[in-house]
């Protein structure tokens, strides 16, 4: 992946025509066959892996008529790249000279990725021979894929282009494939989109655009973890690679830079997945963060009206027992906390005063959904109706807002912290009565309240919300919705073998009716929430439970060849067995990679305050995964670096100069 474009193919490297295969650009596939046959005879392909979020290698062996013996004497290199891009290499072993022909079957549909996705491809078009290769026209839009060296031959209607190949002995020849998706813009002076450039056509004087490839930068520090257990260290390497596959540029503002929710469902803007993002990679620096909450800033309801404040959002599944939630709710109440945790990470004062009147039109639509005129509503936050229902990780994100918000509001002076703090106050007072259910195990949180008010106690992994209270200056947490006994009750369930399968958390208790361990929120395991779980707990003080959460990401990890999809079943982990991918997973996923990382730089304990020139290091004193260095951090827009010893004591090696060690 390199959004906007990426490609799909098995393991053998053949684009062959079915399901998911091809390359796809801004959405659309500009190619879905290409297969290779040399002598008449596919290659014996040995390994197809990739190389990095945005490169795959596939080799392979070619027997020939007439060989003797179990050794081939040629092999077949295959680098692929997501904007396009094939080199095809033939290495020969032979004492002798070698000729090769080669022919390369190739087609498209030109079909849009979200009609694929779901099985709607189209027909293969007609081929057209176009300079050094073939053309596929649609409706305003053309598919272009160009040799290097010319074929021999150029066949449209099988979509064939051929080679004889002559390698001398030891040697190797390359054949390379370019692939472009241009679009028509009718006539030279056409409307130009962002990251186009306008190439003429042929004739008619009608114009086209061809997408350029180039990749934005990554919107982060070259972080590095290098720990005890080295597949640490491969897994945070391994998602920041995956998280640069999905940066975007905002096509308002191309400086503005964030990350896409993952493919093949969300391979376009997704605000709460985006701002969960640049907020679990604020320790890499906090760019990503700006360029997140400038771009979804454009999209905030400014209309006059009950949703005025509010950043869109689509809904989405909640499980068996609630009806959809709306991922709008959860960005506007996102904005004010990543704006707050931003600045005290080190975003520049003048950014955090171009956001701040966004941050301020989020809280004012937080207070305006909570206390309507005329009081007809009850204090929680509706989700997603206006007649609720009210969810506790609403409820929990709301009260975040609410005190990281007040945060910012009175560093510039604001009279309205005053009485968002007394919103959150009164807020937890109420929440500790109405949302906890008292049972024969001790009491557990509600899912959630109805609109009459009776909570709905099923056990899930949305209650880890509960646990992530947000950054305060000074190193200090915001409290939380939970009184402390509440609070080491919720952690003795989510740490109890109905919630953690071993893999990672589940989304749903195994004892709770409808539990499915293949249940988007009744079962699976979400990366995303393991991660936030296994952080909260190690701040409430119960280190056993966050290690066992962490320890089990990683395991996870590694079967999956260190890229987490976003969700996978929960089954109960079993000697020898494996986690078992979701078929509807994104993978690559923004939430699970930028959780890894958050689940593993929160082994240092880093709560930095900026604006007071303070860092704190609380590390885990169980160390989990025994000692670690992560160097390539960012505090402060200055190189931060942090050792934790196996003995779990933390040592600051290198910070921005006058940053002091808080207690």
């Amino acid at each position: 992946m390199a959004l906007p474009a990426l490609a799909v193919s098995p393991a053998s490297g053949q684009l062959t025509g079915h399901g998911m295969d091809g390359f796809y650009r801004d959405g659309r596939r500009a190619l879905s066959r290409c297969e290779l046959r040399v002598a008449g005879d596919e290659p014996l392909v040995v390994q197809g892996r990739l190389n990095g979020a945005d490169r795959a290698r596939f080799l392979g062996t070619i027997r020939r008529a007439g060989e003797r013996g179990p050794d081939p004497d040629i092999r077949v290199e295959r680098l692929r790249s997501a904007d396009g891009t094939e080199r095809i290499t033939f290495h020969s072993s032979s004492a002798r000279p070698v000729r090769l022909p080669v022919e390369i079957r190739l087609g498209t549909d030109l079909a849009e990725l979200g009609a694929i996705a779901v099985g709607l491809s189209g027909p293969e078009r007609r081929a057209t021979v176009h300079g050094s290769g073939l053309r596929w026209s649609g409706p305003g839009v053309h598919a272009v894929v160009s040799a290097w060296p010319a074929p021999q031959d150029a066949l449209a209607s099988p979509g064939l282009l051929r080679w004889e190949l002559d390698l001398p002995p030891g040697g190797r020849r390359t054949i390379e494939l370019h692939t472009a998706l241009e679009h028509d813009t009718g006539g030279p002076a056409g409307d130009r989109r962002p990251g186009t450039v306008l190439i003429p056509g042929p004739r008619t004087g009608t114009g086209v655009t061809r997408t350029r490839s180039a990749r934005p930068p990554r919107p982060w520090t070259a972080a590095r973890l290098e720990c005890d257990d080295h597949r640490a260290d491969v897994l945070m390497a391994a998602s920041l690679d995956d998280l640069h596959g999905l940066v975007m540029r905002d096509p308002a503002a191309a400086a503005d830079i964030y990350v896409a929710g993952g493919f093949p469902w969300r391979c376009g803007p997704a605000p709460a997945e985006a701002l969960w993002a640049a907020r679990m990679l604020l320790p890499l620096g906090t760019r990503l963060a700006a360029g997140t909450l400038r771009a979804l800033a454009r999209s905030q309801q400014a209309a006059p009206g009950a949703d005025f404040g509010r950043i869109p959002g689509p809904l989405r599944d909640a499980g068996p027992h609630a009806p959809p939630s709306c991922t709008g709710i959860e960005a506007t109440l996102l904005f004010p906390t990543v704006l707050a945790e931003a600045r005290r990470w080190g975003l520049p004062e003048q950014e955090t005063e171009r956001l701040l009147p966004v941050a301020e039109r989020c809280l004012r639509w937080l207070r305006a959904v909570t206390d309507p005129p005329g009081g007809s509503r009850g204090a929680y936050v509706p989700d997603p109706a206006p007649d609720g229902p009210y969810r506790c990780e609403t409820q929990a994100h709301a009260h975040r807002a609410a005190l990281l918000g007040a945060d910012l509001l009175e560093a510039v002076g604001s009279s309205d912290a005053t009485a968002l703090r007394d919103w959150a106050a009164d807020l937890r007072t109420r929440f500790r009565r109405d949302f906890w259910w008292e049972d024969s195990a001790g009491g557990r949180p509600a899912a959630l309240l109805t609109a009459d008010g009776r909570p709905v106690p099923h056990l899930g992994s949305t209650t880890v919300h509960l646990l992530d209270t947000g950054l305060l200056g000074g190193g200090a947490l915001a409290p939380g919705l939970l009184d402390a006994t509440q609070t080491d009750q919720l952690a003795r369930a989510l740490e109890s073998p109905a919630m953690d399968s071993g893999w990672g958390l589940r989304g749903m208790g195994t004892k709770e009716s409808g539990y499915n361990p293949f249940g988007h929120r009744s079962g699976a395991v979400r990366v995303h929430d393991t991660a936030i779980a296994a952080a909260g707990l190690a701040a409430a003080g119960h280190e056993r439970a966050a290690g066992a959460l962490t320890r089990g990401i990683l395991d996870s990890a590694d079967s999956f060849a260190y890229r987490l999809p976003e969700m996978y079943a929960g089954e109960q982990r079993t000697a020898g067995g494996v986690p078992v991918p979701h078929p509807a997973a994104c993978r690559p996923a923004a939430v699970a990679a930028a959780g890894a990382v958050h689940i593993l730089v929160a082994l240092a304990g880093l709560r930095p305050d900026v604006p007071a020139g303070t860092v704190s290091v609380r590390p885990l004193a169980t160390t989990p995964l025994g000692a670690l260095q992560l160097t390539g951090l960012s505090v402060a827009e200055q190189p931060f670096a942090v050792r934790v010893s196996r003995l779990g004591m933390g040592m600051v090696e290198t910070a921005a100069e006058g940053l002091q060690l808080g207690s």
